[in-house]
């Protein structure tokens, strides 16, 4: 999913970031600068369900203007993503030991 509330706020011309969490504020979010920071950049850590209706409310726009679906990012089952370590181990199989064979006291 992409972000999209810096350009939400554009088309109906909230250009700074103070000016939108001024407007959040008296919806009754109260949101700290470091939080507005990453809602504004594009880059959220975490919006919780409440804040998208106060943001949405604010905007006088859906849900959908702010939240762009990328399917294209989404590697298919089976497909390994390359930029992705591979497990410690996993280029060997593991073979479990036979049973009935004990290993010899330490000397």
């Amino acid at each position: 999913m992409k972000w999209n509330l810096r350009l939400a706020a554009a088309n109906r011309g909230i250009w700074k970031a103070s000016e939108l969490q001024h407007l959040l504020a008296e919806r009754g979010m109260v949101i700290s600068a470091g939080k507005m920071s990453g809602l504004w950049s594009g880059q959220p850590n975490a919006v919780r369900l409440d804040e998208l209706d106060v943001v949405c409310a604010v905007l006088g726009c859906g849900i959908e203007e702010l939240l762009i679906p990328e399917p294209e990012k989404v590697t298919a089952p089976g497909v390994e993503d390359e930029s992705t370590p591979a497990a410690v181990g996993q280029n060997r199989p593991v073979m479990p030991k036979p049973r009935g064979i004990r290993s010899l006291p330490p000397r």
